[in-house]
């Protein structure tokens, strides 16, 4: 799994490459140290994920990443983040980033980028739980008003309650391929990229029902 690191603390990144080194699996392609840095780098190198800090001076990690995956929509990003990250946590998650790695939890860092690199999207259970309190915004329409099917509005509940495809088929008795096929129609309905961005979209729609 070839994946590049980029963050403006040279300390930071030096730890991050000797944690990834010393699993087999993982190849450290190259390191940067801004946004400018990550969009070059990205371009020559084509990782399978690249994991970079948020806040940096100039282009920071969102603006490098918004960048990055308007060039290239199937890029993996990870961000690097902190408890004091609030204000890019949502922009980060609808801009269809894989998932956020507490800098403080360095030890989740090589099986988080292993599954992300099998397909998965990674948010700690601390990241999840900020979501409701950081949408915000009026409650103008029910969910049947953006044309979504009672069965594809479950399936959304589901998703947004962090269940596998496998395990949303289990409790609607339908096959993986229907749940499947019925989150690829809820996404282009709503204009969304992945299931996390449904997540998103499902915990802001419900934020604003309790308010009104």
């Amino acid at each position: 799994m070839k994946v590049i690191i980029v963050d403006d603390d040279e300390l930071v990144s030096l730890s991050l490459k000797t944690i990834l080194q010393a699993d087999p699996e993982m190849e450290v392609a190259a390191t940067g140290k801004s946004g400018e840095e990550a969009l070059t780098l990205y371009e020559i190198h084509r990782p399978d994920i690249l994991l970079m800090d948020i806040r940096m001076e100039q282009m920071d990690g969102i603006q490098a990443g918004e960048e990055i995956l308007r060039r290239h929509p199937e890029g993996k990003i990870v961000y690097l983040t902190t408890f004091s990250d609030d204000e890019y946590i949502v922009k980060a998650l609808r801009m269809g980033a894989k998932g956020y790695i507490l800098k403080q939890r360095f030890d989740s860092i090589v099986p988080s980028l292993k599954l992300v690199h099998m397909g998965q999207n990674i948010f700690g259970s601390e990241i999840m739980d900020k979501i409701p309190g950081l949408l915000h915004g009026d409650h103008e329409k029910n969910l049947e008003d953006y044309g979504l099917t009672e069965r594809e509005r479950e399936v959304l509940y589901h998703v947004a309650q962090g269940l596998s495809n496998k395990e949303i088929a289990a409790v609607l008795f339908l096959s993986e391929g229907t749940v499947r096929n019925y989150i690829s129609t809820t996404l282009d309905k709503l204009e969304l990229r992945d299931r996390t961005q449904l997540a998103v979209f499902y915990y802001r729609w419900k934020e604003g029902e309790e308010t009104t």
